[in-house]
């Protein structure tokens, strides 16, 4: 990469206690910045103005974007996608003032593009459950399914985002079924496994033979006896995947979906969003609030119950 200070940047990041997947992303979504200021408008970083940062907002908006890797880009980015890039590239330009470098661009330059609020789509709880409950009986292997059941079950009982699950281990869960979890940006909180999700994980571990620490591991070849391997979230999504389309349910879900419904039903149930927020690990409750997307549903009960002339 061309960009000046690049390393050092990538480098406070990680003394700020950044995640490594967060790093990453930092360092790709400002790759794809510096190509575009190489390749496309063939300058350097010190000749850039502000009509610069239009054309690169319009080349993220287009579809002849390259990628990271140099590929042509397959889709066009979502607005939150162009304005996340946006924003690390602010971030980059914030600390290179910080460090007293001349920046031809101002953070403040840099304006977000307008996004469009979408209602969110959470399948029927009966939907859900009917997915949860299918690898026992969609996967060949006994061993598999129950434990590809128990993944949802976990998910769906406690709202762990997937990179959670299954980095976790056997000792963070006591008999109770509580669970210690250090979080995104290395948060602390607890959630809990229902009775229905604790008697799964109580059967699935009951089958477990081997002296690895991690709480889900692959049964393929000799990796079921290394003690650092783990379920790749890109299986569990394309498992999500494959129960969906052979359930025939038509609202997509992913693993983050089931997260999510794990959320919008606890609040359909009346549950006080302060707990959801603690549960879900999130700084701000305004996250929550915008994460929760209470449904329609929900408001219309809340409407019958509480309207003065109901």
């Amino acid at each position: 990469m061309t960009l000046p200070l690049i390393d050092d940047y990538l480098l406070s990041l990680q003394t700020n206690n950044y995640s490594e997947e967060t790093r990453y992303n930092y360092e790709r979504d400002l790759q794809v910045f510096d190509d575009f200021v190489t390749n496309d408008l063939k300058k350097s970083f010190t000749d850039l103005d502000k009509k610069d940062i239009n054309l690169y907002k319009a080349f993220l908006n287009s579809r002849d974007r390259t990628t990271p890797l140099s590929q042509k880009g397959k889709r066009q980015l979502s607005a939150f996608s162009v304005n996340r890039m946006l924003s690390v590239l602010r971030s980059y330009l914030k600390f290179l003032i910080e460090m007293d470098y001349k920046t031809p661009i101002l953070p403040e330059n840099i304006r977000l593009g307008k996004t469009t609020k979408k209602h969110p789509k959470v399948a029927e709880l009966e939907e859900l459950i009917k997915l949860i409950e299918s690898p026992t009986s969609l996967e060949k292997n006994k061993n598999v399914g129950l434990r590809n059941r128990v993944m949802l079950e976990v998910l769906f009982s406690t709202g762990l985002r997937i990179s959670e699950l299954i980095n976790l281990k056997r000792s963070q869960i006591n008999k109770s079924g509580k669970i210690f979890v250090l979080g995104k940006g290395k948060k602390e909180r607890f959630v809990y496994l229902t009775p229905r999700a604790k008697k799964q994980l109580d059967l699935y571990l009951k089958t477990r033979t081997d002296d690895s620490p991690a709480l889900f591991i692959p049964y393929q070849g000799k990796n079921i006896n290394q003690k650092e391997k783990r379920i790749s979230p890109n299986y569990l999504q394309a498992k999500i995947k494959e129960y969906r389309e052979l359930l025939g349910i038509n609202v997509p879900i992913s693993a983050h979906s089931l997260r999510h419904g794990f959320a919008t039903y606890l609040a359909e149930s009346g549950a006080n969003p302060v707990a959801i927020q603690i549960l879900l690990g999130h700084e701000s409750l305004n996250t929550t609030t915008r994460y929760v997307h209470a449904s329609d549903r929900y408001a219309h009960k809340i409407h019958q119950k509480y309207h003065p002339l109901k």
